[in-house]
């Protein structure tokens, strides 16, 4: 009889289609499964953070639909270090099976679990789980990673296999009763409060299937409404995609196999995925500094004034301020307002994109160190296949092309509910008449610019002027 196995759950919080699941049950012996709150990640995050919220809901889901398969979840608060090489131990594991990362703290915490398994006469299997391809799977004909999207995208598509998008057989085959005390303890357990939600987004295989469901009746729209916050457009996945409570196998197969541009369109989204975290794992010096060494020689203005209006939605541009007042009351920002307020602190605000990239990390549900810090390098120029330094997002014309009616706006700025459409994007633009009409005062109601678009184009233009000059 083939040893026991441990499948180790960490950003994969579901039971079918699961890599690492199907392999430890193909290799015949009884399997446990396991989830620890890493005490490392949780020690400096707020005590009503969402996120810890969401993956403990979701795990409530994932234990009850492992338990109606004769299993449940061990679930363990401290190193994994540590915490997982024991309860192989305890369990007379042979192998713990887990998802792939590719974060380098990730990595260099699977190498420590390697060695400890490996010390005791036991092995860890990572698998291809959150991406669709890794690895050496998509190089250039020189054999080496890309670094401009597009190219990637296309070797990608041509890359790409049926078995890749394969669903992994998880939903059967023999869970193992823990023989250890199991369960999700209660937040307060492991020190946490219920966190605040992101928008509408319910946790778990059920919430991502909802959301998923449908979203499928948009699909073939997704091309066109995509860019417009105030729309339905967008799939609201992403945190789903990051925990994994849903296969991104699934998904991009449902976009492979539906065609079309609205399915084609977010299946390149989709890529983009697989683009970054190969970046992050291939060009691992991203998470301190410029993709492009180049763009660290920009001097970015301290301003602490400035970076705080931008935090608390109050930079006098309707557009950015609503996007950041997203960000602060859901958990959640619409990507192309992601752009939007990114551009604005690097390029009309002058401040360091690292002060946004983690200003973000601390607030979004769907955080992704890959995603966002590749986000972040695109508009701040300095990473790969970013957006040229010399083209830089008007937030005024912004507005008004991908919220032409104030609606977003209006949503999240209560107080310019009042301003009549002309005036939504640049209320001090609006004559005295109209603000005493409208009863919104710019400067007494609401903020005025905090710094005029135009000089601080020119600005940007002569900040970035340096690294031109550099080659």
């Amino acid at each position: 009889m083939s040893p026991p196995a441990l499948v180790w759950f960490r950003r994969d919080l579901r039971d079918v289609d699961h890599a690492p699941l199907a392999a430890a049950l193909a290799a015949g012996g009884p399997v446990y499964c396991a989830f620890v709150f890493d005490a490392t990640i949780l020690a400096p995050l707020p005590r009503d953070d969402c996120r810890v919220a969401f993956i403990h809901a979701s795990l409530q889901e994932l234990d009850a639909a492992l338990r109606a398969r004769g299993g449940g979840l061990l679930v363990r608060h401290g190193d994994p270090r540590h915490e997982i090489p024991a309860l192989a131990a305890a369990l007379g594991a042979g192998a713990v099976y887990a998802g792939r990362d590719y974060e380098p703290a990730a990595k260099a915490r699977d190498a420590a679990v390697a060695a400890a398994l490996a010390a005791d006469g036991r092995r860890l299997e990572l698998l291809r789980d959150q991406a669709v391809l890794d690895g050496d799977a998509v190089l250039t004909q020189a054999g080496t990673p890309f670094t401009v999207f597009t190219r990637y995208r296309d070797a990608w598509l041509k890359r790409l296999r049926a078995d890749d998008l394969a669903p992994r057989p998880s939903a059967h085959g023999r869970l193992a009763e823990p023989p250890l005390p199991g369960g999700v303890p209660p937040l307060a357990a492991i020190g946490f409060t219920a966190g605040r939600g992101g928008p509408g987004v319910a946790p778990g295989m059920s919430g991502a299937q909802a959301l998923f469901d449908e979203f499928r009746g948009r699909l073939a729209r997704y091309r066109e409404q995509r860019d417009f916050p105030a729309a339905k457009g967008v799939s609201y996945l992403s945190a789903h995609l990051r925990f994994g409570t849903v296969s991104i196998r699934a998904l991009a197969a449902h976009a492979w196999q539906e065609g079309g541009d609205g399915a084609m369109a977010w299946l390149s989204e989709l890529i983009w995925r697989d683009f970054y975290f190969m970046i992050l794992d291939r060009f691992p010096h991203v998470i301190a500094g410029s993709f492009r060494p180049a763009y660290d020689r920009i001097a970015w203005d301290d301003w602490p004034e400035g970076l705080a209006a931008w935090q608390a939605g109050r930079t006098g541009y309707p557009l950015v301020d609503a996007a950041m007042r997203q960000l602060a009351a859901t958990g959640y920002m619409h990507n192309r307002l992601r752009m939007v307020a990114a551009s604005f602190l690097c390029k009309d605000l002058g401040i360091d994109w690292r002060h946004g990239e983690a200003w973000f990390a601390g607030r979004l549900l769907d955080f992704d160190l890959a995603a966002n810090n590749g986000g972040w390098q695109w508009a701040a120029s300095s990473g790969c296949d970013a957006q040229p330094w010399f083209r830089i997002f008007n937030p005024v014309t912004q507005s008004e092309k991908f919220d032409p009616r104030g609606a977003f706006i209006r949503r999240y700025v209560p107080e310019l509910e009042t301003v009549p459409d002309q005036w939504i994007h640049a209320p001090w633009r609006m004559p005295a008449e109209a603000q005493q009409a409208c009863g919104v005062i710019v400067g007494r109601d609401y903020p005025p610019p905090l710094v005029d678009h135009a000089a601080a184009r020119e600005r940007t233009l002569a900040r970035y002027a340096v690294v031109k000059k550099a080659g």
